[in-house]
């Protein structure tokens, strides 16, 4: 499931760093602990694009200047979005960057048909190589009409799947067709325009700062449409769960495909609430003397 999150901004005019996924990705780690449900303080199988809304370039970044700004959300659990939605809106002001946002609410995207072959956009930079510390590897350029290209995002997206724990060994082993062919019209295009279509950007894990290569850039996937629907939900690439590598269906209309989304808003008990309650029913507090 895609569910957008639409925040109003409370500064209009403050602004972002022009790649932001390391403040987003720290925001949504710091909801996640908070909560309190220790089985998903750790769960990575989800992705989210980077903060959309009316901007303006500056050399500081990026300035908003809409009254509204959305993050888009993506994951197949719907116990951990309506979890990681609950921790959004008990927090009513969030601090972003130089940014102040209040949620407001959500909405979410209907699911596409997704056929054996499909062209994609991305809407976060796509990482192919997960460095290790002390390693430059993850900022090596690799030209996105090579096999390696394809190789590495089909090592990735197997592993993680395999990891999940969805998919029986036959359907892994089904899995053995995935090509992606980028649009190298486009990138010819960038690289005539001398503009850039793979930059280095920071990512944080474990405290440690990396530096990878993403890439952004449109291309078509061929691959069984249960591998199609794992990476549109799930990402595609390395620190997928950071914010990098979310996709979209390209030409496919934004205005024209979602719905209100109240995900467990009304009478849900938030799950520190709920732990309490336990405790006091377990103890036998509020119990009436026999």
């Amino acid at each position: 499931m895609r569910i957008r999150l639409i925040f109003s901004l409370k500064n209009k005019g403050a602004y972002l760093p022009f790649h932001h996924q390391y403040i987003l990705a720290q925001f949504l780690k710091g909801l996640i602990v908070k909560g309190g449900r220790e089985e998903f303080f750790n769960y990575n199988y989800f992705n989210f694009s980077g903060l959309k809304g009316q901007t303006k370039v500056s050399r500081s970044g990026l300035h908003y200047y809409s009254s509204l700004v959305t993050l888009v959300l993506s994951s197949p659990n719907e116990d951990f979005m309506d979890y990681l939605l609950e921790q959004v809106f008990e927090t009513p002001k969030i601090e972003l960057g130089n940014l102040i946002l209040s949620p407001e609410y959500t909405e979410q995207e209907f699911e596409p048909t997704l056929e054996a072959s499909n062209k994609f956009v991305c809407i976060s930079p796509l990482v192919l190589i997960t460095p290790t510390f002390n390693d430059e590897s993850g900022k090596r350029f690799i030209n996105p009409d090579t096999d390696e290209f394809s190789d590495l995002l089909y090592e990735s997206t197997l592993t993680r799947m395999e990891r999940s724990g969805w998919y029986s060994q036959e359907q892994m082993e089904s899995f053995y067709k995935f090509q992606v062919v980028p649009d190298m019209n486009y990138v010819n295009k960038l690289r005539e325009q001398q503009k850039k279509f793979a930059r280095i950007y920071s990512v944080y894990d474990m405290d440690v700062k990396y530096e990878v290569r993403g890439y952004t850039l449109p291309f078509t996937l061929y691959a069984a449409t249960e591998v199609q629907d794992f990476v549109f939900k799930c990402g595609l690439g390395a620190f997928t769960h950071k914010g990098f590598g979310m996709l979209d269906l390209a030409n496919h209309l934004p205005s024209q495909r979602t719905e209100p989304y109240k995900f467990k808003r009304e009478g849900f008990i938030p799950y520190k609430a709920q732990q309490e309650k336990e405790k006091s029913s377990d103890s036998g507090e509020g119990q009436e003397e026999l």
